[in-house]
């Protein structure tokens, strides 16, 4: 047998010729895609936290449940959070009545107290009065000394200095430092209040939107901290991808082309979408690869795909359809000029060709051979192709 080999081989290299592979240009559609890692996002994601650390009193829906606008999904032990807003509000109404004593002179006894203060000042003031007249007029007849006269003005002008005194505390008791400042307390209050209402009304969580339960990591009775995430809910039929590709291959993506998704979990499984948003920037990823990070909308979305799942994305960068292709391998290149090798009766053509889109495997061809022409991807020994070159043709 080997040496028959031998034998066809020198026979062969006598004789001009070179045995080599071929394919026919054939009709069919050529796609360049490029493929790469992605995780899933809803676009309409609810995270229900604790508002306060507590007792998960009521759990009502369970993973996989779906859940309606408003529903309610979880109820806290609302005993603390009760406790604090009733403190809370107490708190503004002390402060609230503090400042409305001020802006109206004192409280309702302070009023009273200062009313009858005035009164009795200004019914001293009389007396004074009546007391000056007379000693003035026994001065007149020599029955009264001057002294005399001059410790009842005094007298007389100290309670009126005091019915002056009491009449500005009725009218302008505090001043504007101490408004301002109960102003600023009865503020600070009211947002307390605010904060207490909102952490009572949030121990009973409702869903914003109609969507699929699909994380509850606590179970009832449960005691959780504050912030502490109490489930996940999500609407499961708007969903992107966000998709991490290498920098080489962010060159031809564009907003619109089609996509295909698909998740090792469910393996006969696929899922459509295009491209939403075309990397705009090169970012680190993993420690070891530049990426750009493009956005992808999943287009059939029904539920079936989980979010923050690991899937694959493969991108179509370029298709067309209905035009003339052949494998890769019978493409040649130099310098800017593309060619084939064509087989014309026993010899190969040198055949200059205009490529279409090119992927790993096969290339599309726009002009420069026809349909069913036989060409040549290479010599089944070390001989190289050439314009001219006898050969016998093989499948």
């Amino acid at each position: 047998m080997a040496v028959g080999i031998t034998i066809f081989a020198i026979y062969r290299e006598e004789h001009g010729v070179v045995a080599v592979r071929t394919a026919q240009v054939e009709r069919g559609d050529i796609i360049k895609d490029v493929s790469t890692n992605g995780e899933v996002s809803p676009l309409l994601d609810f995270q229900a936290h604790a508002p306060l650390a507590g007792i998960v009193e009521k759990l009502f829906v369970k993973v996989g449940n779906q859940v309606k606008t408003g529903q309610e999904v979880v109820q806290m032990d609302d005993s603390e959070a009760r406790r604090d807003l009733a403190t809370a509000e107490a708190t503004l109404a002390t402060a609230t009545a503090g400042l409305n004593a001020m802006q109206h002179g004192g409280t309702q006894g302070e009023r009273l107290t200062a009313n009858a203060s005035l009164a009795t000042a200004q019914t001293q003031v009389q007396l004074d009065t009546a007391s000056l007249a007379s000693l003035q007029r026994l001065q007149a007849q020599g029955a009264a000394s001057a002294n005399e006269v001059a410790v009842a003005q005094q007298r007389l002008d100290a309670d009126k200095a005091r019915v002056g005194q009491l009449q500005t505390q009725r009218v302008d008791r505090y001043g504007t430092d101490d408004l301002t400042a109960q102003k600023a307390q009865v503020a600070q209050v009211q947002a307390a209040v605010a904060a207490a209402r909102t952490v009572f009304a949030g121990v009973d969580i409702h869903t914003p939107f109609a969507g699929t339960v699909y994380s509850v990591p606590v179970v009832q009775y449960q005691f959780v901290p504050t912030g502490e995430t109490l489930l996940q809910i999500a609407d499961l039929t708007r969903l992107e991808v966000k998709a991490y590709f290498d920098e080489p291959e962010i060159g031809l993506l564009k907003a619109g082309q089609p996509v295909e998704i698909t998740w090792a979990a469910q393996p006969l499984q696929k899922w459509h979408g295009h491209v939403v948003q075309a990397p705009t920037t090169i970012i680190a990823y993993g420690g070891t690869r530049n990426v750009g990070e493009c956005l992808i909308a999943v287009d059939d979305a029904k539920g079936d795909l989980l979010p923050n799942t690991n899937v694959t994305v493969r991108v179509i960068e370029q298709r067309s359809d209905n035009v003339l292709i052949l494998p890769r391998e019978a493409l040649h290149t130099q310098g800017s000029d593309d060619y084939v090798f064509r087989i014309i009766g026993d010899h190969l053509v040198k055949t200059p060709v205009k490529v279409g889109v090119v992927n790993l495997v096969d290339f599309a061809i726009d002009s420069g051979v026809g349909q069913g022409d036989r060409v040549a991807l290479r010599a089944t020994s070390d001989a190289d192709l050439s314009d001219g070159l006898r050969v016998k043709a093989e499948n």
